[in-house]
C-alpha cells in the first residue's frame, strides 16, 4: 500500500490479465487486509475481520455453523453506478442481515413458508415443485453460469499415479449419469466437456467425448488391464452433509467397479473432506485416493483462475499435486498472451493436455436456483454466493 487508500501492484514485466486474476468472485478470493492481518502465519486463524465494504461483520454474534450477522456499514460510500454482479455501486437498504445455517432442507423450506426466513440460498432440486406453487415466495436462478463439478484423483500414490489407470478412470465416466443422480431435473444441469466451462469464449469439446456421450466403458475396461492395475482399493472421500456432493462419489463409485477397479466409499463430511484432502500421506495413514467438488462457473473460466488446472505438483499445486510441465508452459504462454485468438488456442492446448493426463474429470454443469419472499426486492443476480446490497424488505 502507497497509502491509506491505495494499493498499488508492482509487476516484474507485463501482464494483461492482472484485473482478472485479483477480481475473482469467490474462491480463492484475494481479500485485501491491513499489513498485520497480512502477516498472520498460513497456520492460524486471522483474529478479526477488517474489510471497506458496505457490510460489517459482527463478532460477537458469530456462531460457527449456526449463523453469521452483518449490519449496514453506515460509513461505506457505494460507488455512483448500477451494482454489477461484485463491482458497481453497492447500495445497502436493510440495517442487518443473517445467515442461518439449516441443515436440513425440509425445515428450511418450512421456515421459508412460513415467513420464518426471507431467503434461501439453495432449495434442494426436488423440493422445488413445493416453492414455486407458494404466491409468496419467488425462485429463480441468481447465478446464471451455475457451477462446474468434477472428480479430482491423488497423483502421488498408486493407483493414480499411473497415467493409464487415470484414463481407464476416466473413460469409465459419463456426465449424464452424475447429473441425473444429482440434479435430476435436466432443466437445471447441462452436460458439458469444456474445461473452462460451456457459453464462453473458450468452450471446446476437445477430448470430452466419452465424457459427455457416453460409451467408454469397453476401453476403460481394456485399458485397466493393460495398465497393471493391481486391484488396490480407491478410496474415495463421500460427504453426506452436502447435498450437491452427495451423488458424485455414489455414482463414480459404482461406474469403476463396473469398470474393473476396487473402490472404497469412505462416508465423511465435508470439513472432514476439506481438511483431509490436504494430506500428501499414503491411504494407510490418513490420505486419500479420490474427491469431489463444485466450482463456481465464474471461477474456472481461464487458465489464469482455474487452479485445478496445474501441473505444479507439490509445489503449490491443487491437492492431488499433479505434475505437468507442459501445462504449466501453456498457462504461462496463455497468461502472456493478450490476443483473443491466441489464448483461444492455447486453451484448447491446456485443454487437449488436461484431458491426456486427466489432470480432473469435469462432469458437468448445473444451476442452482435460489427461492425468498416476495416482500423482499431487488434481488440481483452474482456469479458466486447471493449478494444482499440492493435488496429492501417491505413489512
Amino acid at each position: 500500500a502507497t497509502d491509506a487508500k491505495t494499493i498499488t501492484l508492482k509487476l516484474k514485466e507485463p501482464y494483461g490479465l492482472a484485473l482478472e486474476s485479483i477480481g475473482k468472485p469467490s474462491s480463492y478470493v484475494p481479500f485485501m487486509m491491513p499489513k498485520r492481518l497480512a502477516e498472520t502465519p498460513a497456520g492460524q486463524q486471522i483474529p478479526e475481520q477488517i474489510g471497506s465494504g458496505p457490510f460489517k461483520f459482527v463478532k460477537a454474534e458469530f456462531q460457527p455453523g449456526v449463523k453469521a450477522v452483518y449490519e449496514k456499514n453506515t460509513d461505506y460510500v457505494p460507488r455512483k453506478e448500477p451494482a454489477s454482479w461484485t463491482a458497481g455501486g453497492k447500495v445497502v437498504k436493510v440495517d442487518r442481515v443473517e445467515w442461518i445455517t439449516m441443515a436440513d432442507a425440509q425445515t428450511a423450506v418450512n421456515a421459508l413458508q412460513s415467513g420464518d426466513i426471507d431467503f434461501m440460498e439453495n432449495p434442494p432440486w426436488d423440493l422445488l415443485p413445493v416453492l414455486e406453487a407458494n404466491q409468496d415466495i419467488k425462485v429463480e436462478t441468481l447465478n446464471k453460469f451455475g457451477f462446474q463439478t468434477l472428480g479430482r484423483m491423488n497423483f502421488l500414490y498408486p493407483p493414480f499415479d499411473n497415467v493409464k489407470v487415470r484414463r481407464a478412470a476416466f473413460l469409465a465416466m459419463n456426465q449424464k449419469d452424475v447429473l441425473d443422480a444429482l440434479v435430476g431435473n435436466s432443466k437445471y444441469y447441462q452436460a458439458c466437456g469444456a474445461f473452462f466451462v460451456c457459453g464462453t469464449p473458450l468452450a471446446s469439446e476437445e477430448g470430452s467425448e466419452t465424457l459427455v456421450k457416453g460409451g467408454g466403458m469397453a476401453e476403460a475396461k481394456k485399458l485397466l488391464a493393460e495398465s497393471g492395475y493391481d486391484g488396490t482399493p480407491i478410496a474415495i472421500m463421500a460427504p453426506g452433509d452436502v447435498v450437491t456432493l452427495k451423488a458424485q462419489p455414489i455414482v463414480a463409485a459404482q461406474l469403476l467397479r463396473e469398470a474393473g477397479f476396487k473402490v472404497d466409499v469412505q462416508a465423511t463430511d465435508w470439513q472432514t473432506v476439506v481438511s483431509r484432502r490436504t494430506s500428501q500421506k499414503p491411504v494407510k495413514e490418513g490420505g486419500w485416493n479420490m474427491f469431489f467438488t463444485n466450482w463456481v462457473a465464474a471461477d474456472v473460466m481461464n487458465p489464469v483462475v482455474n487452479f485445478s488446472i496445474g501441473g505444479r505438483g507439490k509445489n503449490g499445486g491443487w491437492f492431488g499435486w499433479a505434475e505437468d510441465a507442459k501445462i504449466e508452459q501453456l498457462k504461462d504462454a496463455y497468461a502472456r498472451s493478450s490476443a483473443p485468438e491466441e489464448q483461444k488456442k492455447l486453451a484448447a492446448d491446456i485443454q487437449k493436455e488436461a484431458y491426456d493426463q486427466v489432470i480432473y474429470v469435469p462432469l458437468g454443469q448445473f444451476l442452482i436456483p435460489s427461492a425468498w419472499r416476495k416482500s423482499l426486492t431487488g434481488v440481483l443476480d452474482g456469479p458466486a454466493t447471493p449478494i444482499f446490497w440492493n435488496i429492501d424488505k417491505s413489512e
